[in-house]
């Protein structure tokens, strides 16, 4: 199985956030011609095809589902679960 490069170069994080469209783009480069590859719940992973390196992740719903994660969790410290 091929390999990626992940946050080898962690200087350049920059992100973007949609509200109106609920997707959170995070990259680790200077914007550059990329493939992206759907990893499943709603994340696609951006990288360079030459270089193995991951440049960005794509995350849709992202407020929606972080707000289903801490709805979860308060309802789970309150029942002790």
């Amino acid at each position: 199985m091929e390999t990626l490069n992940i946050l080898e170069k962690k200087e350049n994080i920059n992100w973007d956030y949609d509200e109106e469209a609920d997707v959170l783009y995070l990259s680790f480069s200077e914007p550059q011609n990329a493939l992206g590859l759907d990893i499943g719940d709603g994340t696609i992973v951006r990288y360079n095809e030459k270089t193995k390196d991951i440049v960005g992740l794509t995350i849709i719903s992202f407020r929606e589902r972080m707000m289903n994660e801490l709805k979860s969790n308060r309802d789970n410290s309150v029942t002790g679960k």
